[in-house]
């Protein structure tokens, strides 16, 4: 017998509702899935849920061990994030050693974060410096494509020992990896 791993999952809307209202994460990633031509499957509908609720980026092995035991295996979530990478659908950033962070990237825009190196907790970085960021980044990728580059990308991290007891943002600590 073979399995379809397709499915008709209530959560992989197509789009914007009937009535023209705005798509919630999980069916604005899934029609980015359909768009490129992909299958929506039980896997990769498991991995969106995880990282929607979580909303900060995760590692691989964080997403994996925030999925129920039978949706799928951790080779089945490398896959899957290297395709979402490959649509834009998620961001890679990294942690101070190397280890890879990911994170939905439905707006198409980019978050920036600092890394603590003591403790690997993730903050996002405040709007105001995120907007000066966002033009000094457009400013040098607009200089490269009048040199002629093409398919311009960037990768910023900021990586510090965050003050005592302070924060800088709002997002929750993510655990060491080990």
């Amino acid at each position: 017998m073979i399995a379809s791993t397709q499915t008709n999952h209530p959560l992989a809307g197509s789009g914007t509702d009937d009535a023209g209202r705005v798509q919630k994460p999980i069916d604005a990633a899934t029609s980015r899935l359909k768009s490129a031509g992909l299958r929506i499957t039980q896997p990769r509908i498991a991995i969106l849920e995880s990282m929607i609720k979580s909303g900060q980026p995760a590692t691989i092995e964080q997403i994996h061990g925030d999925l129920s035991a039978d949706s799928c295996d951790l080779v089945t979530v490398y896959r899957c994030l290297a395709v979402f990478e490959q649509l834009g659908l998620v961001r890679r950033s990294f942690f101070h050693n190397g280890t890879s962070l990911y994170e939905l990237n439905l707006a198409g825009t980019s978050r920036y974060h600092v890394i603590c190196k003591s403790s690997n907790r993730v903050d996002e970085i405040d709007a105001e410096t995120t907007a000066e960021l966002r033009q000094a980044v457009q400013r040098v990728e607009d200089i490269l494509k009048s040199k002629g580059f093409s398919d311009v990308s960037h990768v910023v991290e900021f990586f510090a020992v965050a003050p005592q007891g302070g924060r800088i943002g709002a997002t929750p600590e993510i655990p060491a990896v080990r």
